[in-house]
């Protein structure tokens, strides 16, 4: 850890709400930034009302708000503008997440705050982006999913898509570019002196992780079987295998010298060793060997192996998993004022991040009148 982080001095205003932004600017906040969250008086930002609580609002909010400071706001009111110029004239990043032309009506869009502050640098995140067809159209991150054809590659056992475990177009399709992107703002604002506005949307930036479904419909003509390809469930060796006891085991010995291994570990015929052209088959004698004996069995028989196995875990198991705690995932804290939980963990470094361990999220517009 660092005396001054890399983001000490940097000021953010923050529009966003719900999950994409707040993950962008709590990142930021990790970082050393100053976020000031901008949230509409008496409800605040949406996530504020989720079940369950801890303290007077959701555990959801605390998570993805740790350590930021709010101000209350009526956007809509003629005088939030001139309220909010002392903030824009000090502030070097804007995140918002309303849809598109929505800031410019409200009198806060990019060209309106850059005359105020041309070293702004504006962020918009959106699902569909500032421009096309869909800009206005309302979505969620299933429909992001299905609409970049990322939902059809994995298929349940009757070939329906299966709703994704992760919110991947939320996060991995506008938090981490809305940082990747507002980072490399900031290098380009130290060589040029001027901020700019950057449009990050959640579902073009889909695309990146399905390369190998791309390459093969592109160069080969071979576009991807729903669950049926070498990382969608196609391959028997990267599968998930039901154990006796009702487990399961995660196998993924992809390449050949772990195939081998895992073959003999678990004595698979060798009739099925070679699964070229035989998937469905060996996958079906894996699946017969695997269910034959329990979770801890195959543990066990694993152990000390390169065969990259894994027994599935519950996230409250993952919480306790000694890996994890050695490498100190789970050692900083967010605070309702009164009881601590553990933080959400973010991938920030621990040397960039602050040496205090715990931080408060904020009550709405507890900020209002400290804020200059």
């Amino acid at each position: 850890m660092t005396e001054r982080q890399p983001l000490t001095g940097i000021r953010v205003l923050d529009f966003s709400t719900l999950l994409p932004g707040p993950l962008a600017t709590l990142l930021l906040a990790e970082a050393g930034a100053e976020v000031i969250k901008i949230e509409r008086p008496g409800r605040g930002d949406e996530m504020r009302s989720y079940v369950p609580k801890f303290g007077t609002d959701s555990v959801n909010f605390a998570m993805l708000n740790r350590g930021k400071r709010s101000l209350a706001l009526d956007l809509k009111d003629t005088c939030a503008l001139e309220r909010l110029r002392p903030l824009v004239e000090t502030a070097d990043i804007v995140v918002e997440q309303f849809r598109p032309g929505v800031m410019d009506r409200l009198g806060l869009g990019y060209d309106a705050l850059r005359q105020v502050n041309s070293r702004i640098i504006y962020c918009a995140l959106t699902g569909w982006g500032q421009s096309g067809p869909n800009a206005d159209v309302a979505a969620h991150d299933l429909n992001y999913a299905a609409e970049a054809g990322m939902l059809a590659l994995a298929a349940d056992g009757q070939g329906a898509p299966v709703v994704p475990a992760a919110l991947v177009a939320d996060i991995a399709g506008g938090t981490y570019p809305a940082v990747i992107n507002i980072l490399l703002a900031l290098r380009e604002r130290e060589r040029t002196g001027v901020g700019c506005k950057i449009d990050i949307a959640m579902a073009d930036n889909l695309f990146a992780f399905m390369y190998w479904a791309i390459g093969n419909g592109l160069a080969a003509q071979k576009w991807p079987r729903p669950g049926g390809e070498l990382v969608t469930g196609g391959s028997p060796r990267y599968n998930v295998y039901r154990t006796a006891d009702g487990k399961f085991l995660a196998a993924a010995p992809l390449e050949q010298k772990f195939w081998e291994t895992f073959c003999d570990l678990i004595a698979l015929d060798g009739r099925f060793r070679d699964d070229a052209g035989q998937e469905a088959a060996t996958r079906a004698e894996v699946a017969r060997i695997i269910a034959g004996s329990t979770a801890a069995h195959w543990q066990q028989i694993f152990a000390g192996h390169d065969v990259c196995c894994s027994i599935v875990r519950s996230i409250e198991e993952a919480l306790v998993n000694p890996h994890f705690a050695a490498r100190g995932v789970f050692n900083r804290s967010v605070s309702d004022g009164a009881r601590e939980i553990t933080a959400l963990p973010v991938p920030i470094d621990a040397r960039f991040r602050s040496a205090e361990p715990c931080a408060r999220y904020p009550a709405l517009g507890e900020a209002n009148s400290t804020l200059r």
